[in-house]
């Protein structure tokens, strides 16, 4: 090969290097025109053993195609262990629920000083708080009874709660008991109240978790409607960050097992903050999370609400 095309060929290849180089570079959104946004993140692990530690750089957020600058992730650890924890129950359920009750005052006791728990339960679109925010968690626990039977929506009363629930604790979560039959809407996807409850809980950072236990009557032995509403429960709580808890379509003989993985999660959030890149309105946007780290995996709301740039 002579020297001329030798010299081509270098040429080339530090033209095809360079393009690559600068197509990576764009992939990373820079600060100009881009907005902070913070929400709460969970690390789990993917395969059995501990949950890895995770630093700020081996965060990745994207949007599409472009990586989002992270700017921070702090441990909800320490002085920012603060926590409002929502246990809700549907009054819709069967009173078998109240054989849980001894597993659900174990778990409120074993939350640390940090955490406020206040109970409330779902009727007539509404939440009924019979116990407010209290770092008493003994006394949460006495709040505790049994289901009325008064309960047609289960989205609309979340939806209620969300919009009384003042904004106090950077860290704000809801525990939720329930079928997840809407008597309202019935089944199929598209249901327009669980929609509103997802968007509102995206929007306030909430994150919600979901133990799914039986109707009372009818509705709880309904196959078509038992199903949608393990089908909106798991969606309420994936696309807001949480998860759903089940064990086939009854209610679990035992609430602690997904009482212990539910309190291991909330020992291992971030609140995680990135730049993000506002459109001509403020409105939602999909990101998702990555990470190189060997089995770990980060767990958040498929959405984030993202403001105006000032």
């Amino acid at each position: 090969m002579n020297k001329g095309k030798i010299t081509r060929l270098m040429l080339f290849s530090f033209l095809i290097a360079m393009g690559w180089s600068l197509a990576g570079m764009a992939l990373q959104v820079g600060p100009a025109g881009t907005v902070p946004v913070s929400m709460v993140v969970s690390v789990e692990a993917k395969h059995a053993g501990e949950v890895p530690a995770i630093n700020r750089e081996d965060v990745r957020v994207f949007r599409g195609n472009n990586r989002l600058r992270v700017t921070d992730w702090a441990p909800l650890q320490g002085d920012r262990a603060s926590l409002d924890l929502f246990v809700v129950l549907d009054d819709a359920s069967n009173t078998d629920l109240g054989l849980q009750f001894d597993d659900l005052r174990r778990f409120m006791n074993a939350q640390p000083a940090t955490t406020a728990i206040a109970v409330g339960y779902m009727r007539y679109g509404t939440v009924d708080i019979v116990q407010n925010l209290t770092k008493d968690h003994a006394q949460a626990g006495k709040a505790l009874r049994l289901p009325a039977g008064l309960s047609p929506n289960p989205y609309l009363s979340i939806s209620d709660l969300i919009k009384r629930w003042p904004v106090g604790s950077p860290r704000r979560e809801i525990l939720l008991i329930s079928s997840g039959i809407d008597r309202l809407y019935g089944g199929g996807p598209g249901n327009p109240y669980l929609a509103e409850a997802i968007e509102r809980a995206q929007r306030a950072g909430i994150q919600i978790y979901a133990i799914y236990a039986s109707a009372a009557g009818h509705f709880g032995h309904s196959f078509w409607r038992f199903n949608w509403g393990q089908n909106n429960l798991s969606q309420l709580a994936d696309e807001t960050g949480g998860e759903l808890y089940s064990l086939g379509f009854q209610t679990p003989i035992a609430f602690k097992p997904f009482l212990d993985q539910f309190a291991d999660r909330l020992q291992h959030q971030y609140k995680l903050t990135f730049l993000a890149i506002p459109e001509n309105k403020a409105g939602y946007q999909r990101v998702r999370f990555e990470t190189e780290v060997p089995n770990a995996e980060l767990v958040g709301a498929d959405k984030v609400y993202v403001p105006l740039a000032k």
